[in-house]
C-alpha cells in the first residue's frame, strides 16, 4: 500500500503518575499494554477540584488506587466512558464504588446482532451508563464543559468528547496516532466508521487526545490518511478478487504481509467489515455466510 500515515508512537510517562498535559487535562497510564493498547490505558482528568474522569481502564485496582491518590482532596463528579471494551469502561465500577460519581456513555455494549454460538472477544457486557448521551450533547462541570461527538465504528456505541475550553478531542479509539483502530464485525461497521471519519473533518478539534498512545497534533492530516488507508485496503480486496484469491484467509498474509502473523486474526475482522463494506456498496458478493472462508466474487 501507497498510504503513508503519519503515525505518533513517542511518548514520554511513568505507570501510576498523573501527569499534567495541559491546563485542564491530566493523564494516568494503566500497566496493560499490548499489541492494541500500545503502552496501555491512558485514563484522562478534565478540570480542577471537581473533575471528569474518561476512561477508568481495565479492572485493575492498582491502577484506580494510583488515580484517586493523585487527585487526594479532589472530587470526581463525572466519569466518561468511550466504548464497552475491557481496556476502557471496567475501571468505572471500582471508580463509581470509591467515589459515588455517575457514569455517562451513549449506552452499553451493542447487544443483540451477534449470531447463534457467536461471542465478541473483549467486549465489556456489564456495562451500562447511569446517564445516557447523545450526540452533540454538552456536559457541564463547572470548571469544564465537553461536547459529546458520537463516532461508531469502532463499536456500535463509540462516544467522543470535546473538552470545549481547549478545543481538545477525546478520541477513545477511533482515532489513534500510533496505529489504526481494529473493525471486528458485528458490532464494529466499517460504513459508520468512514462515515465518523468524514464527520470529524468538518469539526474545529485542534488536537486529540486517545486512549492509547500520545495526542494527535494535525487531526485533518492524521484523519484523511486514515481515510485513504481505509479505501486503500478496499481497493486491494478487489485486486485480490480479480487476481483469483476469493477467500478472506487466504487474503490477508498477501495483504499484511508486513505484519506479525499473530496479528492476522484481528487483520481479518477488519477485512471481513471491509468486505460487508464493499458488498453493501454492490461491488462484491458473497456467496454464503459472511467468515474468513466465505466465498466471495467481484460483482457484475
Amino acid at each position: 500500500m501507497s498510504v503513508s500515515i503519519p503515525y505518533r508512537r513517542e511518548m514520554s510517562f511513568a505507570y501510576g503518575e498523573l501527569e499534567r498535559l495541559s491546563p485542564k487535562i491530566r493523564r494516568i497510564i494503566a500497566h496493560n499494554p499490548s499489541a492494541f493498547t500500545f503502552h496501555g490505558t491512558g485514563t484522562y482528568v478534565l478540570g480542577e477540584g471537581e473533575v471528569a474522569v474518561i476512561d477508568p481502564g481495565p479492572d485493575d485496582p492498582r491502577h484506580i488506587e494510583a488515580l484517586l491518590e493523585a487527585l487526594g482532596a479532589e472530587r470526581v463528579t463525572h466519569i466518561l466512558i468511550t466504548h464497552c471494551h475491557h481496556d476502557h469502561s471496567p475501571g468505572a465500577r471500582m471508580l463509581q464504588a470509591e467515589t459515588g460519581a455517575p457514569t455517562y456513555a451513549f449506552g452499553p455494549h451493542g447487544a443483540g446482532r451477534l449470531g447463534e454460538g457467536e461471542s465478541e472477544e473483549g467486549a465489556d457486557w456489564d456495562f451500562t451508563p447511569d446517564h445516557r448521551v447523545v450526540d452533540g450533547q454538552i456536559i457541564d462541570g463547572g470548571n469544564w464543559s465537553v461536547e459529546c461527538v458520537f463516532t461508531p465504528g469502532h463499536t456500535s456505541n463509540h462516544m467522543a468528547y470535546q473538552l470545549r475550553e481547549e478545543k481538545a478531542l477525546f478520541s477513545g479509539d477511533h482515532v489513534m496516532g500510533w496505529s489504526t483502530s481494529v473493525i471486528s464485525p458485528p458490532d464494529g461497521d466499517m460504513a459508520a466508521y468512514m462515515a465518523s471519519l468524514e464527520k470529524l473533518l468538518d469539526r474545529d478539534d485542534v488536537r486529540y487526545w486517545p486512549t492509547h498512545g500520545p495526542s494527535i497534533e494535525d487531526p485533518k492530516t492524521h484523519v484523511r490518511a486514515f481515510i485513504a488507508h481505509r479505501q486503500a485496503r478496499a481497493q486491494q480486496i478487489i485486486d485480490a478478487l480479480a487476481a483469483g484469491l476469493t477467500r478472506v484467509s487466504v487474503m490477508v498474509p498477501k495483504m499484511y504481509a508486513d505484519v506479525a502473523p499473530q496479528l492476522y486474526p484481528a487483520a481479518t475482522r477488519s477485512v471481513l467489515a471491509a468486505v460487508a463494506y464493499l458488498e453493501d456498496q454492490g461491488k462484491i458478493t458473497v456467496r454464503g455466510t459472511l467468515s474468513a472462508e466465505a466465498e466471495l466474487a467481484l460483482a457484475r
